[in-house]
């Protein structure tokens, strides 16, 4: 790589003489050094060092491990192996070292170059943008007038420090040496396989933020990542750096999925630049397809807008891929170190980003998280439980737990614990008086009487007592509820007229049962009454309450409305087109900026849905599973 480079550049040289690993055993450096990455790494030190009359221990290694490439999975393969390995090896003979050339392990590896450069041909590569500018190293019959009018602004050769060496020692042009000299400087005399990688730290720290629950305290921070990623983006997407003309699709599927949930406007026509036929790539030419590219993929589709076809495409496309890849057990990949990659994609594949709840996923994928807190929550709502007597009305402690929980996945972070315990509270007592109002005793009249006394008494003590036995205990207990959340959301400093606008979000509620035909739909409607109980918890009632009549608010009402309705008809993938296309509506709303209502509003009705979703998405069964992991298991 820098064989008649590294006398300009001596600080490359000193590094290789540093203390090296062990060179018998590759596998002990596992996961982190395949035999492959220790191979070629060895290759290229031996190489510069024979150069440089020193006698490497390196030669012995390749020798000894040359059989272990036959055992490497082809997806861990590192970038462009297949075409800089041989070129090195040709190298290595004009070099007089003595190696295995003939082993039965590297004909794989010629076969994955033949494939390679018959779907990017070198009069190709001389013309136009492509992945071989990253491996260039080695390989003869190159025209460098021609590459050098494709190469990076920086003086890289697509980003890579090896490719560029080589260009350096074959064309002297002075645009590689400085980038060269830039990184060695920057990195202390060695060189990372691939400089720099602006955009991707900028959208993978923001992923891993959100993924582990705590953007909220960096906000000011992952705005600045994602103007940065946005002020680079392009029609036919982007890749690892800004300013590239090869694009691919994990950078650009994770870009488009962030940038479009945090509001920004964007087009999914990029993806048709990675749509050939009926399938889709992550680069253009490659010679195996990425597990990582086509997760990201399938992240980014399920975040579509209505009548985007290219999206539905890619969401079946890769959907299937990847359960073809988890049915053979080959989830490998070598874009990215993770600890967990089937179990990252086994999620996405079971819950979609419509039923995925935030804090569900913060559970599963970090490895460090508490419960204590949710322990004693859970305890203080099982004893209001009791004192209020719901079980008499139908409510089991079974369902107390399932709402906290739905209430905490949704709304999990310490200083919204004022909304989290009114959302669970607000959804056990409008179950009670739902069973109440169904009920064979309570009589149409008994549940006139019941609304009437609700709306026309401001205090318990000037409930009418009128012998009905249902009303005696949720009437006071929905009252109870009110005082409550009242008082939790003034120490909380969210306004003075907390009190008065709950009862007014509980009677419109309420007015939903004053007509018999409305008794089928109320159930949906206790979706708009969380929405409405957690935005007046939060203090934004006066401008929930000042937009009540636009458009937009009534757009989302209908549509939450709607959506929880057919969730609750049970059967969901009989109604999957149909909750997807509102899905997709909902989406659009609350996912594009808009003056009128602020994006914390719009974001409460995408929580409050997604959590009715998941209900109808997953089996009990798993429901409990979540439960248990989230809110009573420690982190091992």
């Amino acid at each position: 790589m820098l064989f008649s480079a590294a006398a300009r550049i001596p600080p490359s040289s000193a590094t290789l003489l540093r203390p090296n690993l062990p060179v018998s055993l590759p596998g002990t450096y596992a996961p982190f050094l395949s035999s492959i990455d220790l191979l070629k790494s060895r290759f290229l030190c031996s190489g510069l060092l024979v150069i440089s009359s020193f006698v490497p221990r390196g030669i012995s290694f390749l020798r000894d491990n040359m059989w272990r490439l036959a055992e490497e999975e082809a997806e861990l393969m590192p970038i462009g192996f297949e075409i800089a390995f041989p070129s090195l090896l040709e190298i290595a003979k004009s070099l007089g070292l003595e190696l295995p050339y003939d082993d039965p392990a590297l004909q794989d590896i010629y076969d994955s170059r033949n494939l390679k450069l018959k779907r990017i041909p070198k009069e190709v590569m001389h013309k136009l943008p492509t992945t071989l500018l990253h491996s260039l190293e080695g390989m003869l019959d190159l025209d460098w007038e021609k590459l050098l009018a494709l190469q990076c602004l920086d003086g890289s050769f697509l980003f890579s420090p090896a490719s560029t060496a080589y260009a350096l020692m074959q064309s002297s042009n002075d645009k590689c040496l400085k980038y060269l000299q830039k990184i060695v400087e920057r990195f202390d005399g060695g060189v990372p396989n691939v400089y720099p990688v602006d955009l991707f730290e900028h959208m993978w720290a923001v992923d891993r933020l959100e993924r582990l629950g705590i953007s909220r305290y960096f906000e000011p921070e992952i705005k600045q990542c994602l103007d940065y990623v946005y002020r680079y983006w392009t029609e036919e997407g982007i890749c690892w750096a800004r300013n590239s003309r090869v694009h691919d699709v994990d950078d650009t599927a994770m870009g488009f999925r962030l940038l479009r949930l945090h509001g920004y406007h964007m087009s999914p026509d990029v993806f048709k630049h990675f749509k050939k036929e009926d399938d889709f790539f992550c680069f253009a030419g490659q010679s195996n397809q990425a597990v990582t590219g086509m997760y990201n993929l399938n992240r980014a589709s399920q975040v579509a807008f209505p009548g985007e076809k290219i999206l539905e495409q890619a969401k079946d496309f890769s959907y299937k891929f990847l359960r073809e890849k988890q049915a053979s057990n080959q989830l490998l990949d070598k874009w990215i170190i993770t600890k967990d990659l089937p179990g990252e994609v086994e999620y996405a594949l079971d819950f979609p980003w419509y039923a995925s709840l935030p804090r569900i996923e913060t559970r599963l994928y970090i490895e460090h998280y508490g419960g204590a807190d949710d322990v004693w929550i859970g305890k203080t709502l099982y004893r209001w439980y009791e004192e209020s007597g719901l079980g008499k009305h139908g409510v089991r402690q079974s369902s107390v737990l399932t709402a906290y929980f739905l209430a905490a996945a949704c709304v999990f972070e310490p200083e919204r614990a004022a909304e989290r315990l009114a959302w669970a509270r607000t959804a056990i007592v409008a179950d009670a008086i739902s069973s109440y109002f169904r009920s064979e005793s309570c009589s149409n009249e008994m549940r006139q009487g019941f609304i009437h006394d609700l709306l026309q008494s401001p205090t318990r003590s000037g409930w009418k007592r009128t012998g009905l036995g249902g009303k005696e205990v949720v009437g006071p207990v929905l009252l109870q509820l009110l005082d409550s959340i009242a008082s939790d959301a003034l120490l909380a400093n969210r306004g003075n007229h907390i009190g008065y606008h709950l009862r007014e979000a509980w009677a419109k509620w309420l007015l939903r049962w004053k007509h018999e035909d409305d008794r089928t739909q109320v159930r949906e409607e206790t979706g708009l009454l969380l929405v409405r109980t957690v935005e007046i918890c939060a203090g934004r009632s006066g401008s929930v309450e000042s937009v009540a009549a636009c458009s937009e608010f009534d757009w989302l009402a209908g549509l939450t409305s709607s959506i929880c309705h057919r969730l609750q008809q049970g059967n969901l993938k009989k109604l999957d087109k149909t909750v997807e296309a509102e899905m997709q509506e909902l989406a659009q709303c609350v996912l594009q900026r808009s003056p009128n209502l602020s994006s914390q509003t719009k974001q409460t009705f995408l929580t409050v849905v997604k959590s009715f979703y998941y209900a109808a998405h997953c089996p009990s069964a798993t429901i409990d599973h979540h439960i248990s992991t989230v809110l009573f298991e420690p982190v091992a």
